[in-house]
């Protein structure tokens, strides 16, 4: 388990250039765009545009602020992601483009090799307390408003806006919380 602060994320440039991401986590650690087999990141979308191409890659975006955009994805109807939309799941290796609906956006980003792992992303808003059950090796959990306490097994901690948990080990356990927050849970596991 590993606390992942806010202000230790790693800023860098989208790999098309046309924006800024900011990585959440990686693994391998340290992997380049090149290299990851999975990856979690946002990203601040201020203009339309094409997404960058990932090769043999998996996606999964949730809109975390603004009022939200419209993707054009090769093959699918156009589907618009607002705050309230569940997170939308499509590959990175084919065509995507975004439309903005009314200003720049912030997104969370979750990304998997698809050859080897599978992921999923959901939304848990926190009020209160709450079991959180974890079904993958790999788990994180970013607070996206707000803040919490947690405790898995022995380990406890507190999580402040913009912070992450990483746990590794993960399946079959549960994640206890308190707090006031809304919440993103990544769960990736060997495909």
């Amino acid at each position: 388990m590993k606390i992942l602060r806010a202000g230790d994320h790693k800023r860098m440039p989208w790999k098309n250039g046309g924006g800024e991401t900011v990585e959440i986590a990686v693994s391998p650690e340290d992997a380049g765009l090149a290299g990851f087999d999975w990856r979690v990141s946002t990203a601040t979308v201020a203009a339309d545009g094409p997404f960058s191409i990932f090769p043999g890659i998996d996606r999964t975006l949730a809109i975390l602020d603004g009022n939200g955009m419209v993707l054009d994805i090769e093959g699918r109807t156009p589907a618009l992601l607002t705050t309230a939309s569940d997170p939308l799941a499509f590959p990175a290796d084919i065509p995507v483009a975004a439309r903005l609906k009314d200003g720049a956006i912030t997104d969370l980003n979750v990304m998997t090799r698809r050859d080897d792992l599978v992921h999923t992303l959901v939304r848990i808003e926190i009020d209160g307390g709450k079991a959180v059950p974890l079904t993958s090796s790999t788990c994180l959990l970013l607070c996206h408003r707000g803040g919490l306490s947690f405790r898995q097994g022995d380990e406890t901690g507190r999580l402040a806006a913009g912070d992450a948990l990483l746990m590794t080990d993960a399946a079959g356990t549960d994640l206890k919380i308190d707090g006031k927050a809304t919440c993103y849970l990544a769960s990736i596991a060997a495909g």
